[in-house]
């Protein structure tokens, strides 16, 4: 995990999946994950005023499974990056980003790695399954990331 503040509070990351079947809800998990190098660079242009596509605004699936690591710049090769459904405040320190893949969406896939990006294509945080979800028309997902500073 990186810190980013002197005062030892970490900007720390928590994903919450929930896997649907047929509309049945049929997996909950909700796993912390890793806040990964880029984030620093997005927070010291965001704070120096360089805003321009620093937002994190996409979502990314993808079916890579080694261990996130801080210098981890991109989700496997093939991955399906959209746009985040929406973003809201839970509390002072927190954002909070909701997520979906419908049932039209990466279908075929064994789906074991998730990631936020910023409009640019930073890569903000990652995580990845030990178990994959194996992605067909009869699967959606719906899901919140949240960041906490």
């Amino acid at each position: 995990m990186i810190q980013f503040f002197d005062c030892g509070t970490p900007i720390t990351g928590s994903l919450s999946i929930y896997v649907y079947r047929n509309g049945e809800l049929v997996i909950i998990d909700e796993s912390d994950n890793l806040i990964v190098d880029g984030a620093r660079m997005l927070h010291a242009r965001l704070i120096g005023g360089d805003t321009l596509n620093r937002s994190v605004t996409r979502v990314g699936f993808g079916t890579g499974t080694t261990a996130p690591a801080a210098g981890n710049t991109s989700l496997a090769v093939g991955a399906h990056i959209k746009a985040v459904d929406g973003v809201t405040y839970p509390a002072a320190n927190q954002v909070r980003f909701a997520i979906s893949l419908g049932t039209a969406e990466f279908n075929t896939q064994a789906i074991s790695e998730f990631g936020l990006f910023a409009a640019d294509g930073t890569l903000y945080a990652r995580r990845v399954r030990a178990t994959p979800i194996h992605k067909d028309t009869d699967i959606s997902l719906t899901g919140t990331w949240t960041i906490t500073f």
